[in-house]
């Protein structure tokens, strides 16, 4: 290219310095404007639980008045002291505790086993069990309550922490989303492994447990809001005795009539919401890295 046609090509140099600086109003607005989108999102999630926390350090007269006061002057921390002794509280958590530990420790070890053998070993009629297990998350949970609850009665786990638990030790989307995970593992290294000698349990345990990990933290998570936040199941199975009762069956014993009882019920569901912001406080890096796994190469 002839040098005279090069410079009529090539721009100014002082359009070039200015470009940069056309497009940066134009970015700090993008970005004052999606940050004005994310906290007024913010402050539509978290004004509910501020108002709810704020309620339980309430008096009751306080709770009737117009407009009812943003900020407690005068918390009333008697009240949780109420709904963890005298609401039974504590009883209702340990019960929650013990069956959603249960369930989440069986949805792991059910998810991790059968998803290993999906991704990487070899058997008859592989994808139709697995279209199986797909199908089994299009199908409501009512559907098959009858049948496991006649299940549950015919082996005498009605009202025990077995019938409270063993119906969910399963989950196809557990299964799913293991599997997805396991299949991002390279060939090369289950090849590798094989070469060091390691079989598949030493290299499920070793090797692709350990590099699934965000996709098992995503797991535990929900494994542990679905299985805390159950009512009608653990309200049926066990047959209306407090001694199994649940959180969730333990908030709607603290609900009553007079306004003197609202700040008390409320006070117990912090308590049971209090579990899940420490989950999600530990487990926050390892659920977001599982939600953005496959969007970065």
């Amino acid at each position: 290219m002839p040098a005279d046609t090069a410079r009529a090509v090539a721009p100014p140099a002082d359009v070039a310095a200015a470009s940069p600086r056309m497009h940066r109003p134009r970015r700090r607005l993008r970005t004052i404007g999606s940050y004005t989108l994310l906290t007024a999102a913010a402050v539509v999630v978290i004004f509910p639980i501020y108002i709810t926390v704020v309620n339980s350090l309430l008096r009751p007269d306080q709770l009737v008045q117009q407009p009812p006061p943003l900020f407690p002057r005068t918390p009333q921390w008697h009240d949780y002291t109420a709904a963890w002794t005298t609401g039974q509280m504590s009883k209702y958590v340990a019960t929650s505790a013990i069956m959603t530990a249960i369930i989440v420790v069986g949805q792991l070890v059910t998810s991790i086993l059968a998803a290993y053998a999906f991704a990487f070993l070899r058997f008859p009629f592989k994808r139709t069990l697995f279209l199986v297990c797909l199908v089994t998350l299009m199908i409501p949970f009512e559907v098959t309550f009858i049948t496991n609850l006649d299940t549950v009665t015919s082996l005498h786990w009605f009202n025990t922490y077995a019938g409270l638990s063993i119906p969910f030790l399963a989950t196809g989307f557990g299964i799913f989303l293991l599997r997805q995970a396991f299949l991002q593992i390279p060939r090369d290294l289950q090849e590798a492994a094989q070469l060091d000698g390691y079989g598949h349990l030493r290299f499920m345990t070793r090797v692709a447990v350990p590099l699934a990990r965000p996709s098992l933290a995503a797991l535990a998570v929900f494994s542990f809001l679905g299985a805390w936040n159950q009512y009608l199941w653990p309200l049926v199975s066990t047959g209306g005795t407090t001694p199994l009762y649940t959180v969730q069956i333990g908030l709607k014993e603290l609900l009553g009539t007079e306004v003197s009882q609202i700040p008390v019920s409320l006070a117990g569901a912090v308590i049971a919401f209090v579990p899940l912001v420490i989950l999600l406080i530990i487990f926050q890096k390892q659920l977001v890295r599982s939600l953005t796994a496959g969007a970065v190469k």
